[in-house]
């Protein structure tokens, strides 16, 4: 194995030389070369070799930096879920299931940010331009200064970026292109992985923003390896059922703004109308109080969203009684029905029972829990909560109620929304205000004696 070639620093302007000399050509100090140690040993094919680079600028924690300028579309939802605005350079990754809207949300994103002068390039390599004109048209967009493109090669897209410079580049779809340096089929992982590499570095380079569709899985994720995830700055998924108008587009990761944070959209003719106040949708059906209904108050990202939690509870016939859940962790009902049976002495085997969050909604915070539980006993007992009640609180294994977060917020938003009781853990320190009355239970067994007289 051959040894790694030795190069000469000067130690005072840092000039490299290939080999020892009295005098450094650069400064022209004397006897300032000093020989550098090789960054790393081995093969040069496979490491680094004795070959050294160039040394970058550091900066300290108190350096000030110019905040980038965040270009607004005008779509509001769509700007709170990004944290404010696009940001420029940045790279976003938007997955979802076929047909749940993603190419009607983004042309219409791009059609707000080209209207507020925003230079915008719409390519697509599923869709011929035609085709996306087409949609344009049924959605009202077609005065918008919006330039398209239908190509899947990597080189070209690349070429026709470098030469415009937009401000906003959308890509539909990252499984569609390939690059021609790799030797493989297109929607493959290596081709998504150039092909994301190739696309994020040049929205770091130029400035332009670059957003990316990616197909997602029989399981919900993105297609392809999970390194683009991390590649990116954002991660949006566009969420909803086939059966609900309503559609939801959550931030999992982001590198500007809140992760968690949703926009709230709804499926209209005219394409995707936002929604300013996701409670009132979502509870809009809700009709007079009935057995297994309860309300919880929930935050996503930075906004209090009130959703009905609905609990179903039946004898069985089967062996095994079915545990049907719908926009719930199948796990956490698990666990709630294990406490109410050891801790509450409540049973619920040969019962078979169905859950489901009203709307499409996909709750996953532990404050859910109380509401899960009081849905879970009224279906049981066959008792109505009171309409105008609202719950949260997590369950610990032993059956305490234990606090949670932003507890002002959830009841402002119950009495915005005409609310007048809520119940939540004894440790909660949010004062509620006028107009709606907080009751605070210590442990799991002080709530279903108090509510359904039993524990």
């Amino acid at each position: 194995m051959a040894k790694p070639s030795s190069s000469f620093a000067c130690s005072q302007c840092g000039a490299v030389h290939p080999k020892w000399a009295g005098r450094c050509d650069a400064c022209g100090g004397w006897n300032t070369l000093i020989e550098a140690a090789p960054l790393t040993s081995g093969a040069g094919a496979r490491t680094l070799g004795g070959a050294r680079g160039k040394q970058i600028t550091l900066s300290t924690l108190t350096t000030e930096e110019t905040a980038p300028v965040r270009a607004i579309s005008g779509m509001v939802e769509f700007d709170r879920v990004l944290g404010g605005g696009l940001v420029p350079g940045s790279a976003i990754l938007l997955g979802g299931d076929p047909g749940i809207g993603k190419s009607t949300l983004l042309l219409q994103v791009a059609a707000r940010f080209a209207r507020a002068g925003h230079e915008s390039l719409y390519i697509s390599g599923e869709e011929a331009p035609a085709q996306v004109r087409m949609r344009a048209l049924r959605l009202g967009l077609t005065d918008a200064p919006l330039r398209l493109g239908a190509e899947t090669s990597l080189r070209d897209i690349l070429t026709t970026l470098d030469a415009e410079r937009p401000a906003l580049a959308i890509i539909d779809s990252i499984q569609t292109l390939w690059a021609d340096m790799v030797e493989a089929a297109p929607g493959s992982v290596s081709q998504v992985r150039a092909a994301c590499h190739e696309l994020v570095s040049f929205a770091k380079r130029t400035g332009t923003s670059v957003i990316l569709v990616g197909h997602v899985t029989k399981d919900g994720q993105i297609a392809g390896p999970r390194v683009v995830e991390h590649m990116v700055d954002t991660v949006l998924y566009f969420e909803g059922e086939r059966g609900h108008q309503f559609r939801i587009l959550r931030a999992v990761k982001s590198r500007f703004g809140p992760a968690d944070e949703i926009g709230v959209f709804e499926m209209t003719g005219a394409g995707l109308a936002e929604v300013p106040n996701p409670s009132a949708l979502f509870l809009s059906e809700r009709g007079q109080a009935a057995p297994g209904s309860a309300v919880f108050a929930g935050i996503e990202g930075s906004r209090p969203v009130l959703t009905e939690i609905q609990a179903l509870v039946a004898p069985s016939t089967l062996a095994s009684p079915r545990r049907t859940v719908v926009g719930l962790d199948s796990g956490r009902v698990s666990t709630i029905l294990a406490v109410l049976e050891s801790r509450c002495s409540i049973p619920f085997a040969g019962l078979d029972v169905f859950l489901n969050v009203a709307g499409g909604m996909k709750v996953s915070e532990p404050a859910a829990d109380l509401a899960l539980a009081a849905a879970l006993l009224s279906a049981r007992e066959d008792i109505a909560l009171p309409a105008d009640l609202v719950l949260f609180g997590e369950i610990s294994l032993s059956g305490a109620l234990r606090p949670v977060g932003q507890s002002e917020n959830r009841l402002k938003e119950a009495q915005k929304l005409g609310f007048s009781q809520a119940i939540a853990p004894e440790r909660t320190k949010a004062e509620p205000g006028e107009g709606i009355k907080l009751r605070k239970v210590p442990d799991l067994v002080t709530f279903v004696g108090e509510m359904f007289g039993a524990g």
